[in-house]
C-alpha cells in the first residue's frame, strides 16, 4: 500500500511540472483534434486550444470531475456509451494515457500562450549532410527586374538581380517556403509558407528593409501559392486544406473562403484583368471564379493528372495548365464575365514524367516547362510547338522564373543549384503539310497502252520507262510474283498510280508502291505523335466510321489525325453520350483513310495517336512520342470505292525516275485470274451526286427535307454549290445549298405555302438541280435533274417552328442566332398539334439538321430532343466546337412523327 502511495505521489509530482505545450498538446492533436478543432466541431466540440477544450461540447468541460470521472477519460477508456477514437482511428497508446491522466490529476494546468494546435509541430532535429545544399522551393523576379527572391528551406533572399547581391535575408518561417511573389509595385514580398499537417500562412515582407509586415493566416495545413492580384489590392491563397481564401492586401481582412476543390490547390493565377481567379488542383481539374463574388465561371476537367501550375497569357486570351498527366493543355479563355464552357484548344504531351514546372517566357510568346524526369523545354504559343530542349539538368528543376524584359530565366534545382538561361530565338517551323489546292482537270495527251514484260520482278529490271500516261495490263503470273515498272516525273508533278482488277474478275488484291531506282521507299509524310490514346470498351474493324472509343477523348478535337497502327483517320463528331465515341471521317458508311494508308482492323487497347503531319525528311524534336514515318503505297483506295484495288496519288520530290511495284497483299497470283490494269495518269478531281428526299409530298403550311450528297475523288475538297430553280407556284425551297469544305452532305427544307395548289407534271418536270465546285479556277457545274414529282399532301398533324431563346419569331423572317467557336447558346423547339397528342421527337446525335460542320445540338440525353405529351414547347441547346468556321447557314429541325415534317429554316451565324 506505502509503494502505491509513493507511486501515485511521484505521479502527481511528474504531472504539475510537465509543459501543455510540450508534452500534452502533441498528444490531443494526434489522438483528437483532427475532428474536434473550431472548423469541423464534431459533437459541437473543439480542442484546437486550451480554452475550447475546456470549455466542451454539449456535457460540458471534459476535464471536470465527475461521479464517474472525468468524461474525457471515460470515453478515451471506452467506460460508457461514447467510446473515442473510433474504432478505426489511431487508439492512444498507455504511456500517453497515462501521461494524460497524470496532467489531469495534476488539476489540467493550461498552457502560458493559449494558442492553436494547429501553430506548433514538435519534431526531431536532424543536421543537414555535409556538402549538401537545400533544395531551391521558389523564385520570382519584381516586375521592372531589378530584384530576384531565392527561397531555399526556411529562409528568402531578396537578391540584386544584376549583381547577385543579397539585399536582405527573410527568416523566421514556419515552415518550407512553397512560393515567392513581388507586388506590382516591387515594394512587397509575397512568401506562402506552413507546417504540413498544422497550419498554413502568407506573410508579407517589406523590400525596403526586409521586415514582416502581415500574416495571412487560417489555412488547416500548408500553402502552396499566395497570389497578388494585377493591381496589387488582393491576396489569394491557397494549399492543402483545398480552401481558397481571398484577402484585402492592406490589412489582411479575409474577404470570401472558397472550397470546392476535392484535391489540394497547387497553385493559383489572376488573369490580366484581376477578375477571374484560377486554381490547379490535384482533383485533375483547373477551376476558374469570379473575383468579385467567388462564382464559379468553369471547372476544366480534361486533365489526366493532379495539376500543378496554371497561368494566363498576358493578353488573356488563353489559359494554360501541366501537372501529373505529364501534358500542358492550353484553352481559349472564355468565361470572363459570367460561367461558361472555355474550349480546350490543345493538350500537348510534353515531358515522359510529371510536369513540374511551367512559366511563361517575358516576351509571353512561349512558354517554359520542366518534369521529374530533369528534362527543360520551351513551347511556342499558342500552337503548344515544342522549340528547344535543354540537356537533362543535375536535378529536377521545378522552379522556372522569368527575367523580365529579356530573354533569360532562372532554372532553379533541387540539389540547390541555380542558372541563368538563354531562350534560344525560335527556328522556322518544320513545315506542316497542308491540303493540297485542288488541281485543275488535266486534257490529257492520248493515254498508251502497253503490256508488262518479263522479267521486272526487282526496280533493276525495270529498265524502260513508260511514256505517261500510260495503260499498263499485266498479270501476277506466279504466287509471290512483283512487277516493277520504271516512269519519269517532274519535281512537284502529282501522278495517279491507279490499279483496276475487279472490274475484270481478277482476284488480286492489290499493293502498290513507289520506290526510287535503287529500291528504296519514297517518303510520303512525317506524323508526329503529339498525344498518346487507346482504344476503350472494343475495338474497330476495317470498314465502320461510328464509334471509336478512345481514352482522353476530352483532349481531343474535330478534325483532329489519328493514327492507329498504320492507318489514319480523321474526327469527325464528338462522341454524343456516355456509350458513344468518335465517328470519323466521312461520319457514314464505310470510313475513309488519309495519308494513303490502309484501313485496318484494331483490337480492344490498341495504342493509337493524335499525330501533327510534317514535311517528308522532318526530322521532329523528341516529345516522348513516336514519330511515323508514311511511305508512298497503298493497298486499298482510301474512299473505299475500288474494293480491293489500290489507288495512289504520288508527288514527286525531284525530277527523275521513279518504280511504281505492283505486288498482291497475301502473296497470291496464277496466269488465269490474277490479271489487272494499271494506270498512270494525271489527277482528275470530280465528284458525284445524288438527290435525297425525291417525289415528296409536302404538307400545306409545312415542310419535307431535300438532301444532297456527293462523293468526291482524288484531292477535290472544296465547296460545293447547289442551286435549285424553277419551283412550282406556292413551293419553296433552301437555295443553295453548300456542301461545305470536306463534308459530304447537304440538307434543305421544301415548303408548301398554307394554300399552295398540287402542281401538275409539267411544273414537277420543269425543276432543275445544278452543283459546281471550282476546280483549278474553273467553275464546274453538273446537272443532277429534278426532284421528280412533287405531290401536295394532306394538311399536317402537327407543324415545327424554331424559336429564339426569348419571345417569338418576327413573321415572314427566319429566326436568326449568333454564336462563337466554343459557345454554346440557347433556343427553342414548338409543335402546334393538329389531332396530334404523342410525343414528339426529333431525332438524336442528327436532330440539328444542317448546321455548319463542328456545331450540333447539344445535351440530348439517352431520348434525343423529345417533345412529351400534353407539352408544345421545349428548349434546347446548340454549341460550336473550336473548330467552327465563321459564316452563315440555314438550319432546320425535322419531326419522327406525322412524315417527318419539318421547321422553317432558321439562319446561324458563327462569328469569331
Amino acid at each position: 500500500m506505502k509503494a502505491v502511495i509513493l507511486f501515485t505521489a511521484a505521479l502527481l509530482s511528474t504531472a504539475t511540472a510537465q509543459n501543455y505545450e510540450q508534452r500534452i498538446a502533441p498528444i490531443l492533436r494526434t489522438y483528437c483534434a483532427g475532428c474536434h478543432n473550431d472548423t469541423d466541431l464534431e459533437g459541437d466540440f473543439s480542442m484546437e486550444t486550451f480554452a475550447a477544450l475546456r470549455t466542451g461540447g454539449e456535457k460540458g468541460d471534459p476535464l471536470k470531475a465527475g461521479d464517474h470521472g472525468p468524461l474525457l477519460l471515460r470515453v478515451i477508456e471506452r467506460a460508457g456509451k461514447q467510446k473515442m477514437p473510433p474504432k478505426d482511428e489511431p487508439q492512444f497508446p498507455p504511456e500517453e494515457l497515462a501521461t494524460l491522466k497524470s496532467w489531469i490529476a495534476a488539476g489540467a494546468p493550461g498552457p502560458a500562450n493559449d494558442v492553436s494546435l494547429f501553430k506548433s509541430l514538435t519534431v526531431p532535429k536532424t543536421a543537414p549532410v555535409a556538402g549538401s545544399r537545400r533544395p531551391v522551393t521558389a523564385a520570382a523576379y519584381s516586375a521592372d527586374g531589378q530584384m530576384l527572391a531565392i527561397a531555399q528551406g526556411g529562409a528568402v533572399e531578396i537578391r540584386n538581380a544584376a549583381d547577385n547581391a543579397v539585399l536582405h535575408r527573410l527568416t523566421g518561417f514556419p515552415g518550407k517556403v512553397n512560393a515567392v511573389h513581388f507586388s506590382p509595385d516591387g515594394a512587397h514580398l509575397l512568401a506562402a509558407t506552413g507546417i504540413v499537417g498544422l497550419s498554413g500562412t502568407a506573410q508579407l515582407w517589406s523590400t525596403a528593409d526586409g521586415k514582416l509586415v502581415r500574416e495571412f493566416s487560417g489555412a488547416r495545413d500548408t500553402l502552396y501559392d499566395a497570389e497578388f492580384s494585377p493591381d496589387g489590392t488582393l491576396v489569394a491563397t491557397a494549399g492543402y486544406d483545398r480552401i481558397i481564401r481571398l484577402w484585402q492586401t492592406a490589412d489582411a481582412k479575409l474577404l470570401r473562403s472558397i472550397d470546392v476543390h476535392k484535391g489540394a490547390i497547387f497553385d493559383l493565377a489572376f488573369d490580366p484583368s484581376g477578375k477571374v481567379l484560377a486554381s490547379a488542383s490535384a482533383d485533375a481539374t483547373v477551376k476558374l471564379w469570379r473575383v468579385a463574388d467567388g462564382e464559379r465561371l468553369d471547372t476544366l476537367n480534361q486533365p489526366l493528372g493532379e495539376q500543378t501550375a496554371v497561368l494566363f497569357t498576358p493578353d488573356g486570351e488563353h489559359i494554360i495548365s501541366a501537372g501529373a498527366d505529364r501534358r500542358i493543355h492550353i484553352w481559349r479563355f472564355v468565361s470572363r464575365e459570367k460561367p461558361a464552357l472555355n474550349p480546350l484548344l490543345l493538350a500537348r504531351f510534353a515531358h515522359d514524367s510529371a510536369v513540374s514546372g511551367l512559366a511563361l517566357a517575358a516576351d509571353g510568346k512561349s512558354v517554359l516547362s520542366s518534369a521529374a524526369d530533369r528534362t527543360l523545354k520551351v513551347w511556342s504559343l499558342p500552337a503548344l510547338i515544342e522549340r528547344h530542349a535543354w540537356p537533362a539538368q543535375s536535378a529536377a528543376a521545378p522552379v522556372l522564373a522569368p527575367q523580365p524584359a529579356s530573354d533569360r530565366f532562372l532554372v532553379a534545382r533541387m540539389n540547390g543549384t541555380t542558372e541563368s538561361l538563354v531562350i534560344p530565338p525560335e527556328k522556322p517551323a518544320i513545315a506542316a503539310i497542308a491540303a493540297p489546292e485542288t488541281a485543275a482537270p488535266t486534257v490529257a495527251a492520248a493515254t498508251v497502252e502497253t503490256y508488262e514484260t518479263e522479267p521486272n520482278n526487282t526496280p533493276a529490271q525495270a529498265v524502260t520507262a513508260f511514256p505517261f500516261p500510260a495503260k499498263i495490263k499485266g498479270t501476277l503470273g506466279r504466287p509471290g510474283d512483283t512487277d516493277c515498272f520504271r516512269f519519269h516525273a517532274r519535281a512537284g508533278q502529282e501522278i495517279v498510280l491507279d490499279v483496276d482488277a475487279a472490274s475484270a474478275g481478277s482476284k488480286i488484291d492489290s499493293r502498290i508502291e513507289v520506290l526510287t531506282p535503287d529500291g528504296q521507299p519514297v517518303e510520303q509524310v512525317v506524323l508526329q505523335a503529339v498525344k498518346d490514346s487507346w482504344l476503350t470498351f472494343r475495338g474497330k474493324d476495317s470498314v465502320d466510321s461510328d464509334d471509336f472509343r478512345l481514352q482522353n477523348w476530352r483532349e481531343m478535337e474535330l478534325n483532329d489525325w489519328l493514327y492507329c497502327n498504320g492507318e489514319v483517320v480523321k474526327l469527325w463528331r464528338y462522341p454524343r453520350g456516355p456509350d458513344s465515341g468518335f465517328r470519323v471521317y466521312p461520319g457514314t458508311g464505310s470510313r475513309h483513310t488519309f495519308f494513303q494508308t490502309t484501313a485496318n482492323a484494331h483490337p480492344l487497347g490498341e495504342f493509337c495517336y493524335l499525330v501533327q503531319p510534317l514535311a517528308p525528311g522532318s526530322e521532329p524534336l523528341p516529345n516522348g512520342l513516336p514519330d511515323f514515318r508514311i511511305n508512298y503505297e497503298n493497298d486499298d483506295e482510301p474512299n473505299r470505292r475500288s474494293g480491293s484495288d489500290s489507288l495512289l496519288i504520288f508527288k514527286a520530290p525531284h525530277a527523275g525516275d521513279y518504280i511504281a511495284r505492283l505486288t498482291d497483299v497475301r502473296g497470291f497470283g496464277g496466269e488465269k485470274d490474277f490479271h489487272y490494269t494499271l494506270a498512270l495518269r494525271a489527277p482528275q478531281p470530280s465528284f458525284t451526286a445524288s438527290v435525297g428526299g425525291k417525289d415528296p409530298k409536302v404538307s400545306p403550311g409545312s415542310g419535307r427535307e431535300i438532301s444532297i450528297g456527293i462523293v468526291r475523288s482524288e484531292g477535290l475538297d472544296g465547296p460545293v454549290r447547289v442551286d435549285f430553280a424553277n419551283l412550282p407556284a406556292g413551293f419553296t425551297v433552301t437555295t443553295p445549298m453548300i456542301i461545305e469544305p470536306g463534308q459530304s452532305n447537304a440538307l434543305g427544307v421544301l415548303r408548301a405555302a398554307p394554300d399552295a395548289a398540287a402542281p401538275d407534271e409539267a411544273a414537277s418536270k420543269a425543276v432543275k438541280i445544278t452543283a459546281t465546285t471550282t476546280i483549278g479556277g474553273k467553275e464546274i457545274t453538273q446537272d443532277l435533274g429534278g426532284l421528280g414529282k412533287i405531290q401536295l399532301a394532306e394538311k399536317p398533324k402537327l407543324t415545327v417552328e424554331i424559336l429564339p431563346a426569348a419571345g417569338d419569331a418576327e413573321p415572314g423572317k427566319p429566326v436568326e442566332f449568333t454564336i462563337h467557336p466554343g459557345e454554346t447558346i440557347t433556343a427553342r423547339v414548338r409543335v402546334a398539334r393538329r389531332d396530334f397528342k404523342a410525343r414528339v421527337g426529333f431525332g438524336t446525335d442528327d436532330c440539328g439538321r444542317n448546321l455548319p460542320y463542328g456545331v450540333f445540338v447539344d445535351n440530348i440525353g439517352l431520348n434525343g430532343l423529345l417533345i412529351v405529351e400534353g407539352q408544345s414547347e421545349r428548349e434546347f441547346s446548340i454549341t460550336a466546337a473550336p473548330i467552327a468556321q465563321p459564316g452563315e447557314r440555314l438550319f432546320h429541325l425535322k419531326a419522327t412523327e406525322d412524315g417527318s415534317q419539318v421547321s422553317p429554316p432558321a439562319l446561324l451565324r458563327v462569328v469569331r
